[in-house]
């Protein structure tokens, strides 16, 4: 992985370092995530790969404290206010598939049965 990559995940770690954090963005995906895959998921080549990520997320075998890193980068998603606005013709989510990769790579082979 490479250095860039390294910073987003620490970022998203940091972010969501005790529960209280992680539960509450965790909500947040929860009631926002299916409304902007609904929107957008058409639109783009990664919906299959935020779908695994929800899926992790929502499993109870996994501790909180790994799915810190899955809601960072699913607020990061979902939220309209990131480095490349969604709203840019053809590049709007190039920030977001970025980060999702950033993610899936660090996650490595953990997140293959996450797949349905």
């Amino acid at each position: 992985m490479n250095q860039n990559n390294l910073g987003i995940v620490d970022e998203f770690e940091n972010q969501f370092a005790d529960e209280k954090e992680f539960q509450k963005g965790a909500e947040f995906v929860e009631n926002k995530l299916w409304y902007k895959l609904e929107k957008f998921g058409k639109k783009i080549s990664f919906a299959k790969d935020v779908k695994a990520l929800y899926n992790y997320l929502r499993d109870k075998h996994v501790p909180w404290y790994r799915k810190s890193i899955i809601v960072g980068a699913l607020v990061y998603f979902i939220s309209p206010i990131d480095a490349i606005p969604d709203l840019a013709p053809l590049v709007g989510y190039l920030d977001d598939l970025g980060v999702i990769t950033a993610v899936l790579k660090f996650l490595g082979n953990e997140i293959i049965p996450y797949y349905d």
